[in-house]
This record gives structure tokens, sequence and C-alpha cells, in this order.
């Protein structure tokens, strides 16, 4: 999936939209999608400026928008302006490397569990192969 095709999953817009493209998806299992993480991003400037990292908390929320997509297609519809997809927890996560401008951000995402109309995904974000965190997360669609 290219950019025109995740903004018709995701409401997110710059600067909180966290995927940029999807390279694999498995409707009911799993999905995996890139961030290209520049030194562009509007929270370097306040986050360590002399050795800018991105955000723990903005890598969790990259893995809780991968996991988003997949919902939707696993679920084969889109959102609509009458929802809203809501993160509603994390469990587990670990933050391992630093994410820096010029990484590229690859996150895996797994379904663990759906029920009662909240998700459960397992989440790992890597940076040229090495882990760079990893998290459980809830998500849940709600009507407005």
């Amino acid at each position: 999936m290219d950019i025109h095709e995740i903004l018709e999953y995701l409401p997110h817009r710059y600067p909180i939209l966290m995927v940029d493209r999807v390279l694999e998806c498995e409707p009911g299992k799993r999905i995996v999608a890139i961030k290209n993480v520049t030194m562009n991003e509007p929270f370097f400037p306040g986050h360590y400026p002399h050795h800018p990292v991105m955000p723990g908390v903005l890598i969790v929320e990259a893995l809780a928008q991968t996991a988003a997509i997949l919902s939707f297609k696993t679920m084969g519809g889109k959102p609509d302006g009458n929802s809203v997809y809501y993160f509603v927890g994390i469990d587990h996560a670990r933050f391992k490397r630093p994410v820096t401008p010029g990484d590229q951000l690859v996150m895996e995402v797994s379904i663990l569990a759906s029920k009662r109309g909240i998700w459960k995904f397992a989440g790992v974000a890597r940076v040229d192969g090495q882990v760079a965190a990893e998290a459980e997360v809830m998500c849940t669609e709600r009507a407005l």
C-alpha cells in the first residue's frame, strides 16, 4: 500500500501520521509497514536537540497505527466519519535501541485476539533488523 491508500485507512495526518508504506498485509494475521524517520520530524528539535532520538511513545503510536490498518483490512472495510479508532492499552512495552534521523522503522504487527470490538496486537519495530521496540497494543473502534 502506498501513502494514498494508507490515508484511506487512517484519519491521522501530518505531523502525527506514522506510517509511510505497507510492505505486506495478511488480513486476519499480520502486517509489515515502514516509517521513514527524517530530521524534519517536528519532535526532533525538542527531544534531545544535540542527539535527536524518536520518542518511544511515537514508536508505539506507529505500531498502533499499523495495527489499525490491519484491523480494517481484516474487517474488509474502511473507517468513516462516524467513528474513531482509539488506542486503549499498552502492555509489555520495551525499548531496545534508539531510533534516530535517517533510520527506517520497520513495524511488524500480528493479531493476538479480537473480542467484543477490542483488538489486541503484538508489535515489533526494527531498524536494520535490530529490535528497537516491542509492545502489545489494544485498540477499539467507537462511534462518534
